[in-house]
């Protein structure tokens, strides 16, 4: 009974955070594929080529390709485009998949903070939109009305999101409810649409108007968009309550509201300028309009908490540099707020919602980034299905061939409208790419560096017999788990002391999202009072130094933080004569390096236990 109550709520749980986005699409989907940048006649022939064509994207892309597919290549339970990076990393080594396939799972994240800054500009513009079905006069409203909605979301985000969280699940399953009711009033009046289940009806489609249906299917994809996000949140919540909720709620309600939308545009045609809410009868409207704000401000919310996670993933992994990461719950890890990527993403989104000024125009703009990721998706679990699940060849490359062919098309589709706003995810992506290699790169040059300037420890060890020992614990943080810190040599060159036990230590972060309290420390005892600790942390971990010190008990030490002092080295970028990168690549870096949060305030040291030494390195 008990794991029948926890399973309940964990569906009820991913109903209010997963679905969100791909639950908010029937607001625009319809009425840009027929009155979009590429309008199409509102008669039978094209509706139900439509509908078929939503009906067998929605269970193809989603259906076949997420939930039954994608969603089993999870990385010790977490999912998403850099988890997934991480797991196939780990079963491709070298050739040419040693760099393309980092880049692939990279420009995936990239295209992420695009779709995250688009995502709450359209869901919630396109739901405030409706004061203008109620009453036209509203129309000079709608736009302040959603920037404030908006300011006010971003502006409660250092709050969290546990409260809010609570009412998520009910106000989405009324949502849906919502949607397949209104969905069943028209198809109960036009029960022959259901007939655009059948394939037949969007072959006929495509082989009677080829151009059209090319040009269409970039809008038909506004129905999927959002599928990707049940495989990034299946780390909070488990494969099977998003099965289930999709499969058993959240699938017949959006199909039972897209038919109903294509039934009332066969019956009377006038309704394309908005057939969502005018589904809805006229005492309906305000409370509907009401609803869809709330389902739009959850779905917004899912991809703001999205883009925390992605940030945090990228950092720990190595690809930006250390930022500030508040934890906004003391019981789930997984809630965090950080600072800089939110209010970025604030400027964006407001930026979006006053440029383009209504969701038809931020409906070109969004297929591209949605596209994009699920083509690189499709790529990496190719790779998956070979190396780590042992599948046929011919299997394998028959699956992700055909998904790849699908996904090529419709993000060819989405890359005609790049001159009417489908730039602006790609110009994201393209930043967030060169600033994520950049650091990684950068970093991998300084490393070198260090390694080459560093002495080897067994050459210290020899001769530190005769310098004088103090009392206390001093401990060294080094990125390089061999050599010897470059703090310890200035500490040595300047203060010619040694305290009696000195700890070097090194923070590793591990290709899996969590790594084990037991697994946590690894201690070596290196002679002379010196000890290497070596703390791993999964990219899901935020680490905490104080605590992983306490576990070296076992190994019969115990750390007074009044009697420790922490050596930490803060590296000056200079350019050298032969730079390893791009002049401007390397302004990039040295300016990221610069503005890094604190070592001692990343890894929870006390900042009046710090004491750090500059070292000038040159790449």
């Amino acid at each position: 009974m008990r794991h029948e109550i926890s399973t309940r709520r964990l569906i009820l749980s991913t109903i209010g955070v997963v679905y969100g986005d791909i639950g908010t699409s029937p607001l625009y989907a319809m009425k840009e594929t027929f009155a979009g940048h590429h309008p199409l006649p509102v008669d039978a022939i094209h509706v139900f080529g439509i509908l078929s064509l939503v009906f067998w994207s929605i269970m193809v892309l989603v259906t076949l390709k997420y939930v039954t597919l994608i969603m089993r290549a999870d990385n010790r339970g977490e999912g998403g485009s850099l988890a997934l990076l991480a797991l196939v990393t780990s079963v491709t080594r070298g050739g040419v998949q040693q760099w393309v396939i980092p880049a692939l799972g990279i420009f995936a994240a990239a295209l992420f903070f695009g779709d995250s800054m688009i995502t709450p500009a359209i869901s919630v513009l396109s739901a405030v939109e409706g004061l203008e079905v109620i009453a036209p006069a509203l129309e000079p409203f709608v736009i302040p009305v959603t920037a404030g909605i908006l300011l006010g979301l971003f502006s409660i985000q250092k709050r969290g999101t546990a409260t809010v969280g609570l009412v998520f699940g009910p106000v989405m399953c009324l949502w849906f409810v919502t949607l397949a009711g209104l969905g069943l009033m028209q198809i109960a009046r036009h029960p022959a649409v259901l007939a655009a289940a059948l394939p037949t009806h969007a072959f006929a489609f495509v082989l009677a108007y080829p151009t059209t249906a090319f040009f269409a299917l970039g809008t038909v994809v506004l129905a999927v968009t959002g599928g990707e996000a049940l495989y990034t949140d299946m780390g909070h919540f488990g494969r099977r309550p998003i099965r289930m909720s999709w499969m058993f709620f959240v699938l017949p309600a959006l199909l039972l509201n897209y038919f109903g939308q294509g039934a009332l545009l066969i019956a009377e045609p006038a309704t394309i300028r908005n057939p969502f809410f005018l589904l809805a009868p006229t005492w309906a409207l305000a409370p509907l309009v009401l609803l869809a704000t709330a389902a739009t401000v959850i779905a917004s919310q899912a991809v703001i908490s999205g883009a925390f996670s992605v940030a945090r993933q990228a950092v720990q992994l190595g690809y930006l540099p250390r930022m500030t990461i508040v934890h906004t719950s003391g019981r789930e890890a997984g809630q965090i707020y950080v600072p800089l990527t939110n209010w970025i993403l604030c400027a964006a989104v407001l930026a979006l919602v006053v440029g383009f000024g209504s969701s038809s125009n931020l409906a070109a703009a969004y297929g591209i980034a949605v596209t994009g990721t699920m083509m690189i998706d499709t790529i990496l679990v190719g790779f998956v299905m070979l190396y780590l699940w042992k599948w046929p060849p011919l299997a394998a490359h028959a699956i992700a061939g055909t998904l790849i062919a699908i996904d090529v098309a419709y993000f060819s589709s989405n890359a005609l409208k790049l001159m009417q706003g489908g730039w602006f995810p790609l110009v994201v992506a393209i930043v967030s790419f060169t600033t994520l290699t950049t650091w990684k790169r950068g970093r991998s040059h300084v490393f070198r560096r260090i390694r080459e300037d560093s002495v080897p420890l067994a050459v210290l060890l020899a001769s530190i017999d005769d310098i004088r020992r103090v009392s206390g614990t001093a401990v060294f943080m080094t990125s390089d788990p061999d050599g010897t810190p470059s703090a310890l040599l200035h500490n040595l060159k300047h203060n010619k002391v040694l305290h009696e036990r000195v700890f070097l230590l090194t923070v590793v972060t591990a290709e899996r999202p969590y790594v084990s309290e037991a697994e946590r420390v690894e201690y070596t005892d290196l002679g002379h009072g010196f000890y290497r600790l070596i703390c791993h942390y999964g990219f899901m971990q935020q680490p905490d130094i104080p605590a992983a010190l306490a576990a070296c008990a076992c190994h019969g030490h115990h750390f007074d933080m009044m009697d420790t002092t922490f050596y930490l080295s803060r590296e000056v970028i200079i350019p050298s004569l032969t730079p390893a990168m791009a002049a401007w690549r390397e302004r990039l870096f040295a300016l990221m390096n610069q503005n890094a949060t604190p070592a001692h305030e990343f890894f929870r040291i006390p900042n009046n236990r710090v004491v750090e030494l500059g070292t000038q390195i040159e790449i």
